[in-house]
């Protein structure tokens, strides 16, 4: 890879599952920012923020389903709305405990969604994810 990836997001409300995950993403050492927000709701306001540099727009989300407040399906009608997908290709995985069928089938029918992993996030599906999109 040439260069590393600018950002990558971190949407889950669990504190145990983002520390995780970037800690693998922060391991992997393939982008230079992290950020790992808790609540769906957040993650929206974060995006929209209009002082968000073109460096700060995540190249790479990762999205739980099973949120308060806003679920990872509730988020994805808000994100499609986003201008954001004007100033850059965001590639964004749902990242989830559910093994139902019926999600992984949904999310694939989700023009925003490039995949559908089950948790926990891995170095090497990280690092696969990174070569798939961005090398």
């Amino acid at each position: 890879m040439k260069t590393k990836l600018n950002s990558v997001l971190l949407i889950d409300d669990d504190e145990p599952t983002n520390f995780i995950a970037k800690m693998i993403v922060t391991k992997a050492d393939l982008n230079e920012n992290t950020q790992a927000i808790q609540s769906g709701v957040k993650a929206l306001k974060y995006l929209q923020d209009e002082n968000l540099s073109n460096y700060d727009i995540p190249d790479l989300i990762f999205l739980d389903i099973n949120m308060p407040t806003m679920n990872g399906w509730e988020f994805l009608e808000e994100y499609k709305k986003l201008d954001i997908h004007k100033k850059k290709k965001i590639v964004l995985y749902m990242l989830t405990t559910s093994m139902n069928d019926d999600d992984q089938i949904r999310s694939e029918k989700i023009e925003h969604v490039d995949g559908f992993l089950i948790k926990p996030l891995t170095l090497k599906t990280y690092t696969e994810i990174v070569n798939k999109h961005f090398v």
